[in-house]
């Protein structure tokens, strides 16, 4: 699969067009207007979380479907559900047929369980009770600088999902399927091949460890996580074949990394932290990799424009969950350079992740 995925140039070229034209049809409009449309983009959010609630991609997988043969088939109301899909098919979320059927388009497949790059698992968790809470507090967290998860829940984020299992399923599902989204362009955007042993430091169930593997067939890999987080891994990597050639490790990078390395990657890691604890990460893999490796981050890097783009939204969501922040390249060359490290290439991909390159010195 990583053969299809476009060189990062053309994508930025893309965005870069959908940008253009998006802010000239917003003219088009009156301020007020445009105003409002922003405003109830909320309501688009929650419509997708209900449908993606509903299964109501999963119910249109075998074919178009009447309001009330799909209400039926969802368990809802057909009137319910008839208002709830002409609003989202006039956001190009499904589509209708002069016949009055519902059927799924490329969005709407997008919604679907199964389907490759799934968002349903986002629509579940950015539209729940919990997440929806959180950002009604955004101006206090933008007011104070801190994050609001422990004034409301008693405790911060991570430890607020031990105690919430079902938010917990919620996020971790959502992180899933938006990882396995970036998971081949990161693959595609970046040469492994030069690294016999690659470290996934935090690496979760070692599905993106997993596709380096397949693309480096001659490299090995190490898994490191918490046990309770690894413990997930073997099934994993024994349906792909990899069992012989990840070394899967316990233990908390708050404290450690295993050495022999020479890659460090460390995906979504960073940015979860403010700076404290995300040197302290980073120190302890200074501690551990050997001369002549490499750390690769591979993270939202906040590019010098004023153009849209989702890592600035992101942010907002670090500053008011976690306590952690997206950040700039000069930021990651600052913060590396405190760690021990020298930045040595910000490699762009066609996902709207990169890897930031370092060495240590």
């Amino acid at each position: 699969m990583a053969d299809k995925v476009p060189p990062a140039r053309v994508v930025r070229l893309v965005e870069n067009v959908r940008s253009r034209l998006s802010r000239l049809s917003s003219r088009m409009a009156p301020a007020p207007i445009q105003m409002l449309e922003l405003v109830l983009g909320t309501w688009v959010s929650q419509a997708i979380q209900v449908a993606s609630a509903l299964g109501i991609a999963d119910a249109l997988a075998d074919g178009p479907l009447p309001a009330a043969a799909l209400a039926d088939r969802v368990g809802a109301s057909p009137d319910g559900v008839d208002r709830l899909m002409r609003a989202l098919v006039s956001r190009g979320v499904f589509r209708r047929h002069r016949d009055g059927r519902y059927a799924l388009n490329a969005l709407g497949e997008t919604l679907r369980t199964d389907a490759t790059g799934s968002m349903r698992s986002a629509g579940l968790f950015y539209g729940s009770r919990q997440q929806r809470e959180h950002w009604t507090h955004l101006l206090d967290a933008v007011k104070s600088g801190n994050p609001v998860v422990e004034s409301l829940r008693g405790k911060e984020f991570f430890e607020y999902l031990g105690d919430d299992p079902e938010f917990a399923e919620l996020f971790n599902n959502a992180m899933t399927g938006i990882s396995e989204m970036t998971v081949q362009p990161l693959v595609a955007g970046y040469d492994f091949s030069r690294y016999p042993t690659i470290v996934d430091v935090g690496g979760g169930h070692g599905r993106l460890l997993a596709a380096i593997l397949a693309a480096t067939p001659s490299a090995r890999g190490v898994l490191y996580d918490m046990p309770e987080v690894v413990a997930e891994a073997p099934k994993l990597l024994a349906e792909l074949g990899l069992t012989d050639r990840v070394d899967i490790q316990s233990g908390s990078f708050f404290e450690s990394v295993p050495s022999g390395g020479d890659a460090y990657v460390m995906k979504h890691i960073v940015h979860d932290w403010a700076d404290e604890q995300a040197l302290t990460i980073l120190r302890n893999v200074r501690a551990a990799i050997k001369p002549g490796a490499t750390l690769l981050l591979l993270e939202f890097v906040i590019p010098d424009h004023d153009g849209d783009f989702i890592g600035k939204w992101v942010d907002l969501e670090m500053l008011l969950v976690a306590g952690g922040r997206e950040r700039t390249a000069e930021q990651y060359r600052a913060l590396l350079a405190k760690a021990g490290f020298r930045l040595t290439a910000v490699v762009e991909t066609a996902a709207p992740i990169s890897v930031v390159e370092a060495v240590p010195v």
